[in-house]
C-alpha cells in the first residue's frame, strides 16, 4: 500500500501540540511536562460509544459515505492487521448492541444525534486501541490536521495556551509579521471573546476553529491585558500564516544556534534556509536546539539529517510482519563540528535526529534524557475526507537501538537552568546548556 508516512508525539490538532509544548519560539520553554497520553483516557470511553453507535447501523441508519476502510473490509482481507476472523464483530457482541440501542432508544431523556454517534463510532474503534497515537479524524479535523503538517493555515499568526484548571485562553506567543502583530495582539493576551464567543470553559480545539477562516475575513477578538482597565477589542485579518519551525542566530566564535521546534513538511527547507545563511557569516560549527521538540513529519527529519550524515542509514522501520524499511543519507555530509541539546521533552522525530547524530559520533549531545517515542503512525484518507492515524512500525536507530519507553541518553548529563531570572526575552548566552555546547564546540576547534 502506497502510504504517506508520518511520526507524530501526539493525537492533537497544531496549536493544540503547540499548548502542550509550551514552546515560546525564540524562548525557552515553561518548565512542565506534557501529557502524551490523554488518548488513554479517551479509547476507555470510545469503547463504550463503539458498542452503541455501531449499533445504529444494525438497526438500519444508514451511514454518510461509502467509507473505505469499514469494518467489513477491514476483516475481509486475508493477511491483513485486522484479519484475525471471519468477522470483526462477532455475533453475540452484535446483539448486545442491538439490546444497548434499544435501551438508548427507549430510555435516553434527549434527542439523540444520529451523525455524531456515527463519528463516535469510527473515533471509538481507533481509540479503544489504547494506543494514544492512533486516533480517528472527521473531515474537519484532518483538514485541519493537515495544516499541521505543511506548516500553512488561514490563520492571524497567533500560539494559543489554555489553563487546564481554568479553561482560560493565553496567547503564548505571536508570530512576527502577522496580522495578529499588526492589529497590536501581544504575547501574555488573555482572550475573553471572539465574535460573539465568550471563551470561557470552551476547548481549545474549537476556540481555533473560530479564529480560523477563509482568507480576507475578519475576526473580533476580546482582550484582557495585565495593567490595562477593561477589555481591549480588535478586528484581525485572516491570511494565509506560513508557520516558522526554525529559528537561527550566530554566537561568539562563529557558533551558528539553529532551534527547530517541530518538522513540518517546510521545516527542512527552513533549515536548509538556515545553514546557508549561517554559513554566509561563516560559520564554524553549529548547536541544534531540539528541546521540547515533540516531532513530526519522518520524511522531513531524514531529508534534513541526509544533509548532514555520511553516507549510510539515518533510521529503519520495522511492521509486526517483519517488513523493514531504510531511510538513507547519501555521501554529501556537513562537515563541520555540532552539538545537539535535547530534554524529556525531545520525542519522535527528534529522537530519530538525536539517535542518528549519536550513533554516527557526529555531534555531542548535551541536555537530559529524551522522552521515548520509537513508534511511526501512518496517515490512511478515506474516501469522505476522513482519515485514521495508526501505529504501523518501530523504528530503530542506525546501530539497531529500539528507544521507545527507554528514550536516548545524552553524552553530557546536564540540567536546563536559565541564569538570568529577570531577562523579558531569551538569550542562549544566559542558557547553560547552550553555554556548555559553545565550550564543548570551542574546544574541537582547537
Amino acid at each position: 500500500m502506497d502510504m504517506e508516512q508520518y511520526d507524530f508525539e501526539e493525537e492533537q490538532l497544531r496549536l493544540e501540540r503547540e499548548m502542550d509544548r509550551g514552546v515560546r519560539p525564540g524562548r525557552r520553554p515553561y518548565k512542565k511536562k506534557r501529557n502524551f497520553y490523554k488518548g488513554m483516557v479517551s479509547g476507555i470511553a470510545g469503547t463504550l460509544v463503539v458498542v452503541m453507535a455501531v449499533t445504529l447501523v444494525f438497526r438500519g441508519i444508514s451511514l454518510p459515505g461509502n467509507r473505505r476502510g469499514n469494518a467489513q473490509d477491514m476483516a475481509a482481507e486475508p493477511g491483513s492487521a485486522g484479519a484475525t476472523k471471519d468477522s470483526l464483530f462477532e455475533e453475540d457482541v452484535v446483539q448486545k448492541m442491538g439490546e444497548i440501542a434499544d435501551l438508548i432508544d427507549q430510555y435516553y431523556y434527549e434527542g439523540i444525534d444520529q451523525d455524531a454517534m456515527v463519528e463516535g463510532m469510527y473515533g471509538g474503534m481507533v481509540s479503544g486501541l489504547g494506543d494514544p497515537y492512533s486516533n480517528y479524524f472527521t473531515a474537519e479535523e484532518y483538514a485541519s490536521f493537515n495544516e499541521s503538517t505543511t506548516g500553512v493555515y488561514y490563520g492571524i499568526g497567533v500560539v494559543l495556551t489554555q489553563s487546564a484548571d481554568t479553561k482560560a485562553v493565553t496567547v503564548l506567543h505571536v508570530y512576527p509579521g502577522t496580522p495578529a502583530e499588526e492589529a497590536g495582539v501581544k504575547d501574555g493576551d488573555m482572550i475573553a471573546k471572539i465574535d460573539e464567543t465568550e471563551v470561557n470553559g470552551q476547548e481549545l480545539t474549537e476556540l481555533v476553529s473560530l479564529i480560523k477562516g477563509e482568507e480576507g475575513t475578519k475576526v473580533c477578538l476580546q482582550l484582557a491585558r495585565e495593567g490595562e482597565g477593561g477589555y481591549i477589542e480588535t478586528y484581525v485579518e485572516r491570511r494565509q500564516i506560513a508557520v516558522p519551525t526554525v529559528q537561527y542566530q550566530m554566537l561568539e566564535g562563529e557558533v551558528g544556534f539553529v532551534q527547530v521546534t517541530e518538522f513540518s513538511e517546510s521545516t527542512s527547507e527552513q533549515f536548509d534556509q538556515a545553514l546557508e545563511e549561517l554559513q554566509g557569516q561563516g560559520m564554524k560549527s553549529v548547536i541544534v536546539d531540539l528541546r521540547d521538540n515533540p516531532g513530526g513529519v519522518l520524511q522531513a527529519v531524514c531529508t534534513m539529517l541526509d544533509k548532514i550524515l555520511p553516507e549510510g542509514l539515518i533510521v529503519y522501520t520495522e511492521d509486526k510482519f517483519g517488513n523493514r524499511s531504510d531511510y538513507k543519507s547519501d555521501a554529501a555530509c556537513m562537515e563541520i563540528p555540532m552539538a545537539v541539546l535535547v530534554n524529556e521533552n525531545s520525542a519522535s522525530a527528534s529522537e530519530i535526529f538525536a539517535g542518528a547524530i549519536k550513533d554516527y559520533e557526529y555531534g555531542t549531545l548535551i541536555g537530559t534524557k529524551t522522552f521515548g517515542k520509537g513508534i511511526v503512525q501512518t496517515i490512511i484518507p478515506l474516501t469522505d475526507g476522513s482519515a485514521v492515524k495508526v501505529t504501523m512500525a518501530k523504528y530503530f536507530t542506525p546501530k539497531g537501538n529500539y528507544i521507545h519507553g527507554v528514550g536516548i541518553e545524552p553524552d553530557i548529563e546536564l540540567e536546563y537552568e536559565y541564569q538570568e531570572k529577570d531577562d523579558d526575552s531569551y538569550n542562549p548566552l544566559h542558557d547553560n546548556q547552550v553555554l556548555k555546547a559553545l565550550e564543548v564546540l570551542q574546544g574541537k576547534g582547537k
